[in-house]
């Protein structure tokens, strides 16, 4: 490290991991219930993650109104067995709460033909800049470009968290409660607004002792033109898909249809169902998933272009920490938020991606921060007292960093395993057994890497890679557990919904992962 980086060691009744919208709230929730706050992201807090990079739908409906009947009437049929009910209901009460606040703090909601105020959609970019500003005056301070690499933990408590600063130097922050709200984990799979998102807040939860949920539910892949990283879905509502002779492909699911005929050779959508006034809502609701097209010339409507399947991960999908209904991890002193948390109760089977997903980002953010200031104003002012030490006991910060072409090397064992269709859209025992037994090889190879190294960035680029191999083996070992297929979980081996109600399965540990029924 350069002699001029900074050491930034700092006390906090609360630390939040992750500054996109589940951590922005549990940060602005934390300071408003007097709690002093420390936010530390891995990119700047407002640019960086899934939201900030594109227009988000939520979803805003007032308590206890048949609007809010219709939505939970619709999480349960969707959720195959797995959403509870108690939860979506304060999941959307809390959000069309604090939607009204954003309104009061300078966001500028659209109007509908009737001069309400349409709040179902939030622009990515003024949203999270306003929950930056909001921040910053409540007086949390913010740790930009600072990727969290350990939590601190003093028994069986965490108290804290360390990593790397914007300059290279490490920094620490002692704090009262953690939450994390680091997001899920894409693989760098280069949809838009993910290659961050590498599932750090999961290693280091697990690392503390913390159960993950829903890891199953992970077959999750975006639609996307093959130049583009934008995985906006909506659009192929009203495509019309061919292979590369023209002749066009049938099938019920868009999904099912596209991973079953990419691995053959490449596939072509055409928007030619679109009316006229509905081409002119896409664009204006979603002009992101426009401008690589326009940029190469290409009419979406008129002229048919080659499209591909990114994998999403937990991003898009379920699985997470698995926290009570207060955001409380299973270790004391930790709480998640967010898609680091599992979305089993509001969404069950099925990826939470787009409405569900945001609306669960602010409620849960909301509930971690309130939480995690609690239980730091009940230890009192000798907190920050408390023995603290890595909850990783593998060199941490002070070493352990391989060469660079290892880390790549590993980071690509992750996605061999996790991208292909055929692996991982679709799954069976055999291949996921083989898919364990490799990941299970580079997991061990990386926990005895050396030599000792002090480059922040070959650092966090290794945490980044043993946290995608972790998440692909709770992925698997998890997948393997379910013997059924139900919703974004499908088995070739076993194609059918299991009789009975489904339990939900935790997945611990990191050199041997134990998968148990919870209920």
């Amino acid at each position: 490290m350069s002699p001029m980086a900074d050491d930034i060691r700092l006390t906090t009744d609360v630390l939040v991991l992750g500054g996109g919208p589940a951590g922005a709230w549990a940060a602005i929730a934390a300071a408003e219930s007097g709690a002093s706050v420390v936010l530390a992201d891995k990119g700047r807090v407002g640019t960086s993650g899934a939201t900030a990079a594109a227009n988000t739908a939520v979803i805003d409906v007032a308590p206890d109104g048949k609007s809010c009947e219709h939505v939970l009437k619709r999480r349960l049929d969707k959720g195959l067995g797995l959403v509870r009910p108690d939860w979506v209901e304060r999941m959307v009460d809390e959000t069309h709460s604090q939607l009204g606040r954003l309104a009061g703090w300078g966001y500028a909601f659209p109007t509908d033909d009737r001069g309400a105020l349409y709040r179902g959609s939030l622009r990515g970019p003024d949203y999270m800049q306003i929950l930056r500003r909001r921040a910053q005056k409540l007086g949390v301070k913010l740790l930009d470009h600072s990727p969290a690499l350990d939590l601190l933990v003093g028994g069986d408590e965490v108290v804290g968290g360390r990593g790397v600063g914007r300059k290279g130097g490490p920094w620490q922050v002692r704090a009262g409660a953690v939450v994390v709200a680091t997001g899920g984990c894409a693989f760098m799979s280069k949809a838009l607004g993910t290659y961050g998102l590498t599932g750090d807040g999961l290693l280091m939860a697990a690392e503390a002792g913390a159960a993950l949920s829903g890891m199953e539910f992970s077959g999750q892949y975006g639609i996307s033109h093959v130049a583009a990283t934008v995985t906006k879905n909506l659009i192929y509502d009203w495509a019309t898909f061919s292979d590369e002779s023209g002749r066009t492909l049938e099938g019920e699911d868009i999904f099912e249809l596209l991973a079953e005929h990419l691995p053959r050779g490449p596939v072509y959508a055409i928007v030619d169902k679109a009316t006229p006034s509905i081409q002119e809502g896409l664009r204006r609701g979603q002009p992101n998933i426009f401008l690589p097209l326009d940029r190469q010339g290409v009419d979406p409507f008129r002229q048919r272009f080659p499209v591909t399947l990114r994998y999403e991960g937990t991003v898009r999908g379920v699985g997470g920490l698995a926290i009570s209904k207060n955001g409380a991890t299973s270790v004391p002193g930790l709480y998640a938020a967010g898609d680091a948390a599992s979305r089993e109760p509001v969404v069950g089977a099925v990826s939470g991606g787009g409405g569900p997903n945001s609306t669960w980002a602010i409620a849960s953010g909301v509930w971690a921060g309130r939480s995690a200031a609690a239980h730091s104003a009940k230890l009192g002012a000798h907190a920050h007292e408390r023995r603290a030490e890595p909850a990783r006991r593998d060199g941490s910060l002070e070493g352990g960093a391989p060469a660079p072409e290892d880390v790549t090397a590993w980071i690509g064992v992750a996605q061999s395993e996790m991208f292909p269709l055929e692996r991982n859209f679709t799954r069976d025992e055999a291949a996921m057994r083989g898919s364990l037994d490799r990941l299970g090889a580079a997991w061990r190879a990386i926990r005895a890497a050396g030599p000792a190294s002090h480059d922040a960035r070959l650092l966090r680029r290794r945490r980044e890679a043993a946290a995608m191999l972790a998440a692909a083996r709770w992925i698997y070992a998890s997948a393997l557990e379910r013997r059924e297929t139900r919703g974004i979980h499908r088995r070739r081996d076993y194609p059918q919904l299991s009789p009975g109600a489904p339990a939900r399965l935790e997945a611990r540990g990191l050199d041997r992962v134990a998968v148990e029924s919870a209920r």
